[in-house]
């Protein structure tokens, strides 16, 4: 098959699931409309994109530096956008994801888990910095969440003196751990039910099975690690907020 009529059939075959995705939705009418189509169209183009900067980068190791950053301001971008709801939730989002990802790349390259090469720094950053950002809306709309729903716990606790933080305290712990806990369910699942995407993308690039499950192994290790970080410094922040949520028309606002 030519490359030209590889492109062509796997286009196909991509454009077929994402119909079956969009009738399977629309017949149970699960109000996303078009998004999977979208969503799925901006994967290709920013995919696209991505793999004509990495034959860039590989062939110019010191360009990986700028990725790294174009990736960190994406995902704090992406995050802001999701938490704009909480009391400074724009600043709280950035330092999230800021803190989590860099403090694990940061930890991973300075134990030698992983070799400081160009290659090792995309795939590892894109990982962790995907799941700093994951972690950091995961934990923030919890922690709305959770503030809506113990509004009335918040007052109490500031018309006794307490603290802002303090009175959060509880709501914030509660908001990292449900955030948490799909990511350790899926790790303590690792290779009985799942075949992580790492492992697999190791032994197609030729690692042996050992080797590719040391990486995955690093992996999974630094996605705990970014998405506790991230977690922690949302909900902390965000539980430095003296506002509690408004109540109007009967719901919470």
């Amino acid at each position: 098959m030519t490359g030209t009529a590889h492109y062509l059939a796997f286009g196909a075959g991509l454009a077929a699931m994402t119909a079956l995705t969009l009738g399977i939705g629309r017949w149970a009418r699960t109000g996303l409309g078009w998004f999977p189509l979208w969503a799925l169209l901006r994967a290709v183009v920013q995919l696209t994109v991505i793999a004509l900067l990495l034959r860039g980068i590989l062939a110019v190791p010191w360009t990986v530096a700028g990725f790294v950053v174009l990736m960190l301001s994406t995902a704090s971008w992406t995050s802001m956008g999701r938490l704009r709801e909480l009391h400074r939730g724009r600043r709280t989002a950035v330092a999230g994801v800021l803190t989590g990802a860099l403090l694990t790349l940061v930890t991973i390259f300075a134990l030698h888990l992983v070799d400081l090469e160009v290659r090792y720094v995309v795939a590892v950053g894109g990982i962790i910095i995907g799941n700093s950002m994951s972690a950091a809306t995961l934990a923030g709309r919890n922690f709305l969440r959770g503030s809506r729903a113990r509004k009335d716990e918040i007052e109490a606790w500031l018309s006794l003196g307490a603290t802002p933080s303090r009175a959060h305290e509880e709501i914030g712990q509660e908001a990292v751990r449900e955030s948490l806990l799909p990511t350790l369910d899926q790790t303590k699942s690792t290779g009985l039910v799942t075949l992580p995407g790492a492992f697999v993308g190791a032994l197609f690039g030729g690692a042996s099975p050992a080797e590719a499950a040391q990486f995955q192994l690093v992996v999974l290790a630094g996605i705990a690690l970014t998405m506790t970080v991230t977690g922690v410094v949302v909900t902390r922040l965000a539980g430095r907020t003296p506002y509690v949520p408004l109540v109007v028309d009967g719901r919470t606002a």
